[in-house]
């Protein structure tokens, strides 16, 4: 059961409103109606299954369907910013060809991907794909030589798989050595319970027979403006975002299912997690409610009065519906990772209350490969223990030490930031 789903619900409007009226504390003012900054989709996400004989006779309707759904949210208003696809886990498909056939049919996948414009996940491999070093080798090999995400699943509902872990740790030290500047760590997580059809990358999965879609959304501009109304007051802050989520969710849901009556795909649902990018910072949103940097008292509260309205809304929810804090893709975070201000402890800590987990964290390239064992353990034993999607997705930065500038270069406008020791 989820940490949050025991929980009361939220106090209405009504009451609310009442509140202010009766005790005169202001709350009315505060709850009325504002322009806020409109979420982007961040993804439109397809499912697909393919034939490695002949992929492209898969690929192509998904990308057609894809092309529709981004042109219909356009539409609505709404900016697109990528499109996706995320295959059956790929052991599946490449278990009757040789390492060096995997690895051939991966790069022009990956061909394919770049030609149509679209980004590709080709799934996780599985604690049952680890009888021996092959898959492993493989899905490094393949990340290192292409833009291809991929993930490793750690944890599942029987427990922790440690093997699985000391082979997600190989899989990091591998990469961060073999790609230019270890950047294609970015692409992989280690990943804990996270269901199926989550539309966000590296930890996108599915096994289904395909024709299917889901969508996740920028939002940390979105939760900003909306804490900024609620001037501190953390009731307010709650019981706005539930509203505005489940407004925006709604609109959201109306587009999504016209796309899948006109196209035959099924639409599995949203999942709100309100991902943050350089310009739409879910770190300035935490501050905006706290009035203190982020990291300070009062953090995990506004990580969980985040989630709790995410949990609130009425539409089909797929995926995290959680909070990502993603040190090198928020501007925010990066500098307040460079101050001190939260570490690793504390990621995990707020991961309790419905983070994501440990998502793009820079680390000294230094780091051991038993060092990020221990990491991904801590977080693939809390995702356990909570029945809760968490990931790590870490990222060395080849012969950096702590208290040096790490110098990715991810995307225009992606953050660097000081590295801190590990404890």
């Amino acid at each position: 059961m989820d940490l949050w789903s025991c929980r009361g619900s939220l106090p209405s409007l009504r009451t609310l409103l009442v509140a202010s009226f009766v005790l005169g504390c202001g709350f009315a003012p505060l709850l009325a109606r504002r322009p806020y900054r409109k979420p982007r989709i961040r993804t439109i996400t397809a499912f697909v299954r393919i034939e490695p004989s002949e992929p492209r006779s898969q690929i192509e309707p998904a990308v057609g369907m894809l092309r529709q759904a981004k042109a219909a949210f356009e539409q609505g208003g709404y900016e697109v910013q990528t499109i996706r696809i995320t295959t059956q886990p790929f052991p599946q498909y490449v278990r009757d060809r040789s390492p060096a056939e995997a690895l051939e049919l991966f790069k022009n996948l990956d061909a394919l991907a770049k030609k149509d414009s679209f980004l590709l996940n080709i799934g996780p491999l599985a604690p049952t794909d680890l009888r021996d070093a092959t898959p492993v080798e493989l899905v490094s090999q393949a990340l290192a030589a292409t833009k291809v995400n991929a993930s490793l699943v750690v944890a599942d509902d029987s427990g922790v798989e440690w093997s699985a872990v000391r082979a997600a740790a190989q899989v990091i030290k591998y990469l961060e050595d073999h790609s230019p500047n270890g950047a294609s760590n970015f692409d992989f997580a280690a990943v804990a319970m996270v269901a199926p059809l989550t539309p966000f990358f590296p930890a996108s999965n599915h096994d289904s027979a395909g024709q299917e879609f889901s969508i996740g959304w920028e939002a940390g501009a979105f939760v900003a403006d909306v804490m900024a109304a609620a001037n501190g007051n953390i009731e307010v802050a709650r019981t706005l975002l539930a509203r505005e989520f489940e407004q925006e969710a709604r609109a959201v849901e109306g587009i999504a299912r016209q796309v899948e009556n006109d196209s035959a795909w099924k639409y599995m649902g949203l999942d709100p997690t309100p991902a943050p990018l350089t310009d739409s910072s879910i770190g300035a949103a935490i501050e905006t409610l706290t009035k203190a940097k982020f990291g300070s008292v009062g953090t995990l509260s506004a990580a969980a009065v985040i989630t709790e309205a995410e949990h609130s809304i009425s539409v089909k929810r797929v995926g995290f519906s959680g909070l990502m804090l993603p040190v090198l893709e928020d501007p925010v975070l990066a500098a307040r990772w460079s101050e001190g201000t939260f570490d690793l402890d504390s990621l995990l800590a707020y991961s309790a209350v419905c983070g994501t987990g440990l998502d793009t964290i820079p680390l000294p390239g230094d780091v051991s490969q038993q060092q990020l064992e221990r990491i991904i353990g801590d977080m693939a034993s809390l995702a356990f223990k909570w029945h809760k999607p968490l990931t790590a997705r870490l990222i060395p930065a080849p012969g950096k030490k702590p208290g040096e500038r790490t110098d990715f270069h991810f995307g225009v406008g992606f953050p660097n930031t000081t590295l801190q020791a590990l404890r």
